[in-house]
């Protein structure tokens, strides 16, 4: 799409002479964020060769994500400039490192903002997801091989898929099934794999359970699905939006209440409408205030509420009395899913139907549209808009 000619003969001549190790350079274009909340801008940067142990990836297809926006606009991270964003992405194996033994060029892969080695403490355990090489507390990976004008270009979350190729270790890469279509499994990257995840993982919804979904962007709609799949009989989608209930009954929400609606805490009309409170309540905002709410929204003795939208900025708060009565508080990170395992499943779970990602897609564009598409999310006027990258 934004390859001049001699760079099109170039990725011919590289797919029909596979490497195993890349040597060159590749030039490519790339939505480079030069600043805090600042509009991204369209740049040809320069994509080192993979070192030992990772692998070149010619993006594809990528998503829109609010943490994209919460690092460019929110994020107390104002040291990871410049960078390319995006960590939503599906590719093609370019190339591959040396040592890499499980990824050939031509590979049909999802770059992974959670790691996963295999070999640590967290990723032998089943009780996390979490990965010790992972980059939780810095968004920005200083060890990058971007460059652009002379000048380091950081990559977000060890992916950066606003750019036609990035270099990713390949234990934050899932190779996945060679028929997936790269523009609706790229949502798999991070949205809709946390959503659909925090219900059936971290929730662990129950058949025949009432379940309350704060926020439905992508991840609250994800949230929804896996309430129904993992058998919910009563699913409350609550949003200011009331233009989203239509979408969130695609996706398995009996009821819709819209808190601007009610003089009274959305948490006291839950408990009107449920006989004292959810079963499991979801929040998928990254609001604080929410999320206390949909704490309280819980039944006492049982309830289960888990925290989804992502957000570093505040502290959250809460009576001790409503823990102390039986409500339990917990979080979840990409849906609880060991990454390089859950993601090839989930994306045969989609080809084989069980799990709805077309749905999602309101706006395709392409990724010198970024600006855009980051310009309807923060309306609110989409769900996810997935942007063209390069040609498969």
């Amino acid at each position: 799409m934004f390859f001049g000619e001699s760079l099109s003969e170039t990725i011919q001549i590289v797919f029909a002479q596979p490497l195993t190790l890349a040597e060159s350079v590749i030039k490519c274009r790339a939505a480079v964020a030069w600043e805090p909340s600042k509009p991204l801008v369209m740049e040809e940067i320069e994509v080192a060769p993979p070192q030992a142990h990772e692998i070149r990836i010619k993006i594809v297809a990528t998503g829109v994500c609010h943490t994209d926006l919460y690092h460019l606009f929110e994020g107390k991270h104002k040291d990871g400039f410049p960078c390319v964003l995006g960590h939503e992405g599906a590719g093609i194996v370019e190339s591959v490192g040396s040592e890499v033994t499980k990824f050939n060029p031509g590979d049909k892969v999802i770059p992974l903002f959670i790691s996963q080695c295999g070999q640590c403490r967290f990723c032998k355990s089943p009780k996390t997801n979490l990965c010790e090489k992972g980059w939780y507390d810095v968004m920005s990976e200083s060890d990058t091989r971007f460059t652009c004008k002379g000048k380091k270009v950081l990559q977000f979350m060890g992916t950066s898929t606003f750019s036609e190729y990035t270099v990713v270790n390949e234990i934050a890469v899932a190779k996945i099934h060679p028929s997936a279509p790269l523009d609706k499994v790229c949502l798999l990257g991070c949205g809709v794999a946390t959503g659909y995840g925090a219900a059936l993982n971290t929730a662990k919804v129950e058949p025949g359970s009432t379940c309350a979904v704060f926020g439905l962007g992508a991840v609250g709609l994800a949230a929804v699905m896996g309430c129904k799949n993992a058998g919910a009989k009563r699913i409350i989608a609550i949003d200011i939006n009331p233009t989203k209930y239509e979408k969130a009954k695609i996706f398995g929400a009996t009821e819709f209440v819209n808190p601007k609606d009610h003089n009274k805490p959305i948490s006291q009309v839950l408990h009107e409408m449920t006989n004292g409170g959810v079963d499991f309540s979801l929040e998928c905002v990254g609001n604080v205030a929410v999320m206390r709410s949909a704490l309280e929204s819980c039944v006492k003795g049982w309830g289960v509420s888990v925290l989804v939208g992502w957000t570093d900025m505040d502290d959250f708060a809460a009576r001790p009395i409503q823990l102390i009565a039986g409500r339990t508080w917990k979080g979840s990170l990409f849906g609880g899913f060991k990454s390089k395992d859950g993601v090839p499943k989930l994306v045969n779970e989609y080809l084989e139907k069980k799990v709805k990602l077309d749905e999602f897609v309101t706006h395709n564009m392409t990724l010198a549209q970024v600006n855009d598409a980051i310009q309807l999310m923060q309306t609110g006027d989409c769900i996810r808009s997935v942007l063209s990258v390069a040609l498969q």
